[in-house]
């Protein structure tokens, strides 16, 4: 494996057009979300929370913790806001009542569909034009970048 710190700097060119085709990337997919967040005076954190809890309707606060890796305090004020715009809703577990399942109301799910869907919609057409082989790479090359990889798991 090479030397990460002694990159030559062809490869590091490369490599930093890589950083910035994931920045521009970004940003662009991000920019609609943004704006309709920002007009209800929210941001990128809420839109995190709408989104996972609205694909795992019952979520305790503990797994979102886990599933966001942020802190608790970090996580409060975002989601006590979200709960008091009527977004999200708190049930307390019937089997345990220490534990609260999160939910999104009828006016959190059409806010999550909003903002994820102008992203799922870039998806669809960026995929429609790689096919599923570009797909499949896309996935695997984000899976790897999402992980905690160390120096003997990249060789």
């Amino acid at each position: 494996m090479p030397d990460l710190n002694h990159l030559d700097s062809q490869r590091e060119q490369e490599l930093n057009k890589a950083l910035e085709a994931l920045h521009f990337a970004f940003r662009s997919v991000a920019a609609k979300p943004d704006a309709i967040l920002a007009e209800q005076g929210l941001s990128r954190v809420h839109h995190r929370i709408l989104y996972f809890v609205g694909r795992h309707p019952g979520l305790s606060v503990n797994e979102l913790l886990a599933m966001l890796r942020v802190s608790k305090q970090s996580l409060n004020a975002p989601l006590r806001q979200l709960t008091k715009l009527g977004l999200i809703e708190a049930q307390t577990d019937p089997l345990d009542r220490r534990i609260k399942q999160l939910a999104l109301t009828q006016a959190g799910l059409d806010l999550e569909k909003q903002l994820s869907g102008d992203q799922r919609q870039r998806f669809t057409k960026v995929f429609d034009i790689v096919g599923q082989e570009g797909e499949a790479t896309w996935h695997q090359i984000m899976k790897l970048l999402a992980e905690d990889l160390s120096s003997d798991q990249m060789d």
